[in-house]
This record gives C-alpha cells, sequence and structure tokens, in this order.
C-alpha cells in the first residue's frame, strides 16, 4: 500500500478524525499560542466538521490535555530520553493520547492504536510509529507508577504564575487553586425565575448565590430551558457583579461595558435596567444580542471603544467588566495558562486603570460604578481599588455578604470582593468552585 493510500485508510477509521482534530487544536495552543475559543468558533482544525458527539470528545480531550500538560510532560520525559523534535505532530499525538490513558475514560487500546494511526498518517512523524506505539503501551500498563512522585500543581501551572500565586495567597492556597483548576467545571445558569424548579429540572442545586449548578454535559443547546429562554449560562461568580447592582437600577440608565457575551447584561435587563451594552467587537456584539432575544430581553448595543464612544447623557451606574489575563477563568480556560505572560498583567493593568478613569467619566454625579476583572492577580483588582481611591473623586460602597449569598469569606476588609477557584465548596468536586473575580463598588462624587 503506497504512503498515501495508508493515510487515507487510517484517516477514514471511527475515532481518527476526533482525535486528530484533539491534536491539532493542542498544537494550535501550544505551539501558535492561538486561544481555544478562537480555535473552536472558527479555526481551520477539522473542528467544525465533527459531528457534535465527536466534537464534544475532542474538546474534553483537548481541555485534558491541557490541564494536565506538565504531567503529560513529565511522564513523556521519563520514557523518552531524547524527545522528538516538533517538527511533526508528533508531540500533540502523544500529548493527546497520554491524556486520554491517563486522565479520561477511554479505552487505552482505541487512544494508543489511533494515536499510531495518527503518526502513520503524518509523513514528518511516520518514522517515530514504532517509538510511538511502545511508549503509548507502557504509559497504558505503568500509569500510576509513571504518576507517582509528580508534583501537578507545580507542573501544571506555569513556573512565573505559579511564584505569584505563592507571593500572593501563600504556597497552602495557591495549592487549592491549582487543584481546581484540574477539576472539569460545573456548567452554572443564571435563571429568570423558580430557581429550585429548575435545578430539578437540570438535574443540579440552587448555590447560595442564586445560580444554579449542574454537572449536565453535551450540547448547552439541548438542555431544557435553552430554547424558551428561561437562563443563560454564566459562572457563579461572574452573575454576581451585575447581582450587586440590581437592587436599585430599576428605570436606571446603565452602561455595560466590555459587555459581551452578555451574561451581565441579561441580568441587568432582568433587574429592569436601561442597558446600553458597549463592546468593542461587533462580532460579539452581535452574538449577545442574540442571547438577548432569545430571553426576551432588550438592550441598546453600540460597538466602539469605549476611549472614543460619547454617549447623550451620562449613566446612573457603570459596570466595567474588564479585560484582564482571564487567570481566575483558567478552570472554564485551560488555555489560559499557556497563552500568557507576565507582560500582560502589567500592560493589562495599565489598562483597567484608564478604563476605570473613563467608566467614571461616563457617570452622573453620585453614580455608582462596579469594577470587575477575573484575574487572580493584585494588580488587576486589589491594586486597582487603591489607584481608583487615590487618583479619582470616588468613594468605596463596601460590599455585604448578605448581598452575595452570605459567602462571608470572599468579602475582604475593604469590602471588596476575592472570589479564589476553590472558594464554595459543594457535595462534590465537581459540584463546587468559582472562577477567581475580584469585584469592587464605588460612588462617584
Amino acid at each position: 500500500m503506497s504512503p498515501s493510500s495508508e493515510t487515507k485508510t487510517v484517516a477514514a477509521r471511527p475515532g481518527f478524525a476526533t482525535r486528530d482534530a484533539a491534536a491539532r487544536l493542542v498544537s494550535a495552543v501550544l505551539d501558535r499560542k492561538k486561544s481555544l475559543d478562537a480555535l473552536l468558533d472558527g479555526g481551520d482544525v477539522g473542528f467544525a466538521g465533527l459531528a457534535p458527539r465527536d466534537r464534544a470528545l475532542a474538546r474534553a480531550i483537548v481541555a485534558t490535555a491541557l490541564r494536565h500538560h506538565g504531567e503529560i510532560a513529565a511522564v513523556l520525559d521519563r520514557l523518552i530520553d531524547k524527545r522528538p523534535p516538533r517538527a511533526s505532530a508528533l508531540a500533540p499525538i502523544l500529548a493527546t493520547a497520554v491524556a486520554q490513558i491517563l486522565f479520561m475514560a477511554v479505552a487505552d487500546h482505541a487512544a494508543v492504536s489511533i494515536a499510531v494511526d495518527q503518526i502513520a498518517a503524518d509523513p514528518a512523524a511516520r518514522h517515530y510509529k514504532g517509538l510511538a506505539n511502545a511508549v503509548l503501551r507502557r504509559v497504558a500498563r505503568e500509569g500510576d507508577a509513571l504518576l507517582a512522585g509528580l508534583d501537578p500543581a507545580v507542573l501544571d501551572t506555569p513556573d512565573w504564575l505559579w511564584s505569584r500565586w505563592c507571593r500572593t495567597y501563600g504556597e497552602a492556597d495557591a495549592r487549592r487553586i491549582a487543584a481546581a483548576h484540574r477539576i472539569e467545571p460545573s456548567l452554572d445558569v443564571t435563571v429568570k425565575s423558580d430557581a429550585h424548579g429548575w435545578a430539578e429540572r437540570l438535574g443540579g442545586i440552587v448555590l447560595p448565590t442564586g445560580s444554579v449548578r449542574t454537572a449536565a454535559s453535551g450540547m448547552v443547546e439541548m438542555l431544557p430551558g435553552f430554547a424558551e429562554g428561561a437562563w443563560w449560562v454564566q459562572d457563579a461568580a461572574a452573575a454576581l457583579p451585575a447581582r450587586l447592582l440590581a437592587p436599585t437600577v430599576a428605570g436606571k440608565r446603565v452602561a455595560d461595558l466590555c459587555a459581551a457575551p452578555g451574561g451581565k447584561t441579561a441580568a441587568l435587563c432582568a433587574a429592569g435596567a436601561r442597558v446600553t451594552a458597549v463592546d468593542v467587537s461587533a462580532a460579539r456584539l452581535r452574538r449577545l444580542s442574540d442571547n438577548l432575544a432569545r430571553l426576551g430581553f432588550a438592550a441598546e448595543t453600540v460597538a466602539a471603544d469605549i476611549f472614543a464612544w460619547q454617549p447623550d447623557a451620562p449613566f446612573d451606574a457603570v459596570l466595567l467588566d474588564a479585560p484582564c489575563t482571564s487567570t481566575g477563568a483558567i478552570r472554564r480556560h485551560p488555555d489560559i495558562p499557556w497563552l500568557k505572560r507576565p507582560t500582560d498583567v502589567t500592560a493589562l493593568a495599565d489598562l483597567q486603570a484608564r478604563m476605570i478613569e473613563r467608566a467614571v467619566a461616563l457617570l452622573k454625579p453620585g453614580g455608582v460604578l462596579v469594577y470587575c476583572a477575573c484575574s487572580l492577580e493584585p494588580e488587576e483588582g486589589e491594586d486597582q481599588f487603591a489607584r481608583a481611591l487615590d487618583r479619582l473623586p470616588l468613594a468605596p460602597l463596601p460590599i455585604a455578604a448578605g448581598e452575595i449569598g452570605g459567602l462571608v469569606e470572599v468579602v475582604t476588609a475593604a469590602g471588596t470582593v476575592r472570589t479564589l477557584p476553590f472558594h464554595l465548596p459543594g457535595p462534590s468536586p465537581r459540584l463546587s468552585g468559582l472562577d477567581g473575580f475580584f469585584i469592587m463598588r464605588l460612588l462617584n462624587g
């Protein structure tokens, strides 16, 4: 059989296309530093053409390979004396196969044999077929022994982030953060009404904050209540900023800055506010508008850079969910640790400070600003609070635990909110945790 005929034959094998897409996605993230969300939304990696069930499996493989990236690399280093060059697809194929063998409920023989087929189909990797087969079979035989003695918290966290979190939170909490990042997150939704009824229908629980949490998997669009607009997907921590404004904004003008994909806009609309949703991306705003239409809400949408945008009149309140390193959202976006760099923290902190200043300029005297960032880095949270009070005509409006479901442990002495991934323990690891957020509420003038 010619090489081209062999390639066509193995590519037609059930499961091959799914694993091939997963390996390509991992390569795009780790080697080309591409955002996983952007790749899934339109990257040319063979993902879009898969059946829904196969897309779900490919995503699960990619997420697992990224969550356990350091451990997988350490295992392969134990088994391969001299790592082959990265010119071929060998490295991501091995990584995704090891992820399936060690960390997923996938038959070992299927993971091994399809990975070997993937390598055989790649001209640049074909001559490593025997090596890959031997290595993966050994992983399947000796998995527990190969993992023994490894330190997942350190291995699965880039050095610069690990040292930051140890310095900021102490090593014990840094380990708790890293452990939370290795667990597949729940699906959190914000419901319009009847949280307990929807929790029962979705097989979930009602959190103290009012969000419904479920371990449901598969296509969100197929879950009960989605099509009729009864709820929207939103991490429980991400639901808190709008909750801090909700009791006072009925009938008032509120600007939601950096609004897409629209969860906070929806919550403000549900509270009766007259919302102007602003985002620099017209494409993301179209998605926001689609979400609002499904939910039966309406808001003014503005595609603009907030530094150039000039509204007709100031607002009663502004919610600013600022661009950030997103290190608080690693549970849901396991590519983030491998895409960000230390310099991103400084650059984004400077941008956030300018955005806060701009948000204040959009407020009426006596108006309220809620600022949030899904980051664990103090430069993007606690330091912004201090900078804002030092430089701007603002006074703190302290947040009380009773406003956010009684979560005393996340309210700081300064009256701000700092959630960490291990907060809000639940009945199981899968039903526990929060995205890492910083939230502050300030009064203008």
